[in-house]
């Protein structure tokens, strides 16, 4: 008890000790920021400017599009600045600002990955209902949910955390600080603290996971129904990129979060982590706009407001 003391900084693993590879992976990671930033605001963009895309379904994917920006940008800047520095410090209260935001966001990223299957449902099994049921108020309420939810969520496994001592030691084996490794630093406790913290996002992982399944037996018998190919291929073109998205966010979150938590630095362990907290956001608005013809449509009327053409140029140089 005695030996206890108060942790104020935490040291992050880094990519590579050698200085012309860390130089690399700043670069490879301002490159991947940039181009998840940019196809984020985009979507965001499209989203607000046109009207043709005030719908429902289309302020819920901007919401996510908000999410995936929060989700990188908590983790990918941090990185990269100790990248470029040579450093590997976080303080106590930026990590726990790292582990609230990212959680905050992940849990709002699933809450409205729901909110848009149940969306896709009662667009296309009850499209003669959908305005009265997918009305203004219920939008806005929901959306406020899925925040609400995330806050929640993430204040649970915040404050599960950091209520705990640390002595082991400050050294994260990790280039950010992530729960499970966290755990392993804590004095007492974390087996139970652990297991409740898992089993509780196991639940919500799950109860999600079964909410879209079940949505999306009903949408495809619903679409397979559908007479005209027309019909058909509008109905798919909204529900396959959504479901695209789940898939690799889940995916990706399972593939971090059930492997065992290793003992030493490992390079499966950063692979993981890069998989979930830098893949989705960075693919998500490349699927939306590949399959979606309405975003296409917007994405490229806004280009053409953006960028000038030659007779634009000619007039204005005349």
């Amino acid at each position: 008890m005695s030996n206890w003391t108060t942790v104020t900084k935490f040291l992050l693993l880094g990519f590579s000790d050698t200085r012309e590879l860390q130089i690399l992976y700043f670069v490879i990671f301002l490159a991947v920021y940039l181009a998840a930033l940019v196809g984020n605001l985009l979507v965001i963009t499209v989203v607000t400017m046109d009207h043709h895309l005030h719908s429902p379904m289309y302020s819920f994917l901007a919401n996510l599009s908000i999410l995936d920006l929060g989700t990188i940008s908590v983790i990918v800047p941090k990185s990269m600045t100790n990248s470029l520095l040579n450093a590997r410090t976080i303080s106590y209260a930026g990590c726990v600002a790292q582990v609230f935001l990212f959680f905050l966001f992940c849990s709002a990223n699933l809450a409205f990955l729901t909110i848009m299957a149940y969306d896709r449902y009662v667009a296309i099994c009850q499209p003669l209902h959908y305005g009265i049921i997918m009305n203004r108020r219920a939008c806005v309420q929901m959306a406020a949910g899925a925040w609400a939810a995330g806050v929640i969520n993430s204040a649970m496994h915040t404050g599960n955390t950091f209520s705990l001592p640390f002595c082991h030691s400050n050294i994260i084996n990790q280039f950010f600080c992530e729960i499970p490794q966290l755990l392993k630093l804590s004095c007492f406790g974390t087996y139970r603290r652990e297991l409740a913290a898992l089993a509780f996002s196991l639940f919500l992982c799950l109860g999600c996971f079964a909410f879209i399944v079940v949505s999306y037996l009903q949408i495809f018998t619903a679409v397979w129904s559908i007479p005209s190919e027309q019909g058909r291929q509008k109905a798919s073109s909204t529900c396959i990129p959504h479901l695209i998205v789940v898939s690799l966010f889940l995916s990706t979150g399972i593939i971090a979060y059930m492997k065992p938590v290793s003992d030493s630095p490992s390079p499966l362990d950063l692979l993981a982590a890069v998989l979930y907290c830098v893949v989705p956001p960075l693919m998500n608005p490349v699927i939306y706009s590949m399959r979606n013809r309405e975003i296409q449509a917007a994405l490229r009327k806004l280009l053409h407001r953006l960028i000038p053409s030659k007779n634009n140029i000619s007039i204005f140089l005349s």
